[in-house]
């Protein structure tokens, strides 16, 4: 069986001979370089599946490197050396293209699960999943209409985030997702773990808003048997379930200031320790992030911590609203429909009228309230064909200009009191009206519906079942 074959590239010696070691016991051959001169003559003579650089060089820099082989050499991954600390300098790399980046004085650990998951990347690449070979099939996966698996859409500008999404998912980077609540920002998550060389280990995502604040630390990184009340046994956290995989921090904006401290430490040791335990465990995760709150702003008002912020957004990538690829409306009410048939045993069509009210509605909800729309007209309407006034669209604008005066009137017609209502149901309808008032203002975010309610997540998640607004 062929040997993969590294480019190493440092100019000192002793950091040369351990990585050579290093390789070496994982069959793996080795040309190594002193220099960025060197190092450009050897990878016009030799197939390299991987290098590894340091950021410091007698004739410039890695990210020289790294640029030089993101411009010639795009299939090998690249990770840098950087001094112990020098997070600036790893950030830098990372957005210059760099697969990853491990620390001086090099943890072995660390380096060998860099190294695997950089050789499975080669690997995939060698095996026929090149970028051109994606680009040649890309029009067929496009129109496949599995959600669970794909992006739906064939706008401009779905194609552009689905091109990024390939890219993105090559490198080891830690991605910032951002865009409005519905917009499928977990889908974009699952798609970067699922194209790249983690893809056969976990993928774990996690709502950052749906953990109780005293029980967050032992959440992500485990706890040991008696370090506090109630740890029966030991215990891992989401970060062991993910080693080797992919954790996704959804709606990170909701961690208390303590617990960001804590996952910056994570983050960039590459290591945890379990509550109550002695010693810190390597931990090989790659850290995707997403929420629907301006980050930026969080941290110019304090409540997000600006290092942490640096950290995770190496690479932002916005996931577009509803409202900008309208054009894609069709597709995916399709695919819906399709769907909620599949489950109900009952088909319908959309009709004309309804397709273009569709059309010019904003939603503010973007996909999912396009899915909640789509299902409640599907279980209210009497024939096989949807309708413009099965569908129920709220008047935004008449709703905008009644916010103001209806926060603190009476209740609306809808809760009125009913004489012949019992009172159960009564004070039923103004709950749910209120939860329904209260997913419209955030877009159909349910952590802050929940806060903006003034009570807990799972709460209104109890609270949506028993009224049957899931």
């Amino acid at each position: 069986m062929e040997r993969y074959l590294a480019l190493i590239v440092d100019d000192e010696p002793d950091i040369l001979e351990l990585l050579e070691m290093t390789l070496a016991r994982m069959d793996i051959d080795c040309k190594s370089a002193a220099d960025l001169a060197s190092a450009y003559d050897l990878l016009e003579q030799h197939s390299f599946d991987l290098c590894l650089t340091d950021m410091r060089l007698p004739d410039g820099d890695g990210i020289d490197l790294v640029r030089h082989m993101q411009q010639h050499y795009a299939r090998i991954p690249v990770a840098v050396i950087t001094a112990h600390g020098n997070m600036e300098l790893a950030i830098t790399a990372l957005k210059a293209g760099a697969f990853d980046f491990v620390s001086k004085p090099v943890d072995l650990t660390v380096l060998r699960n860099l190294v695997n998951t950089a050789l499975k990347l080669s690997h995939k690449t060698a095996a026929g999943t090149t970028s051109r070979q994606s680009e040649s099939t890309s029009k067929s996966n496009d129109l496949n209409i599995d959600s669970e698996q794909k992006l739906l859409g064939q706008s401009e500008i779905m194609t552009k985030t689905r091109a990024t999404i390939k890219k993105l998912a090559r490198s080891q980077a830690p991605i910032y997702i951002s865009g409005e609540s519905g917009s499928g920002k977990e889908l974009v998550a699952r798609l970067i773990h699922e194209q790249g060389p983690r893809s056969e280990q976990t993928f774990v995502p996690v709502n950052c808003g749906a953990i109780p604040q005293d029980l967050m630390e032992s959440e992500f990184f485990g706890h040991k048997k008696g370090s506090f009340t109630g740890a029966v046994a030991d215990k891992e956290g989401l970060f062991q379930a993910a080693d080797g995989g992919t954790l996704f921090l959804d709606e990170v904006a909701e961690l208390p200031l303590p617990m960001q401290v804590k996952l910056l430490r994570a983050i960039q040791e590459k290591s945890v320790r379990p509550v109550g335990g002695q010693q810190e465990l390597a931990i090989n995760v790659r850290v995707l992030s997403a929420t629907h709150k301006d980050l930026a702003k969080l941290v110019s008002d304090g409540e997000f911590r600006q290092d942490l912020f640096y950290r995770i957004n190496v690479i932002e990538l916005s996931v577009p609203s509803l409202r900008q690829r309208a054009d894609d409306i069709p597709m995916l009410a399709e695919h819906i429909l399709q769907k909620l048939g599949e489950d109900s045993g009952s088909l319908v069509k959309l009709g004309d009228d309804a397709l273009s009210s569709l059309q010019q509605y904003p939603f503010p909800g973007n996909v999912r309230e396009l899915e909640n729309i789509l299902e409640r007209a599907m279980t209210l309407c009497d024939s096989d064909t949807i309708h413009a006034d099965d569908l129920h669209l709220p008047e935004l604008a008449a709703q905008e200009k009644t916010d103001t005066a209806t926060t603190n009137t009476a209740p609306t017609a809808s809760t009125a009191v009913d004489p012949e209502l019992p009172l159960e149901d009564y004070l039923g309808n103004i709950e749910k009206d209120a939860i329904m008032q209260a997913l419209e203002k955030t877009r159909y975010n349910k952590t802050a519906a929940a806060k903006l309610l003034g009570i807990t997540f799972r709460a209104l998640r109890y609270k949506l079942k028993k009224l049957d607004l899931e």
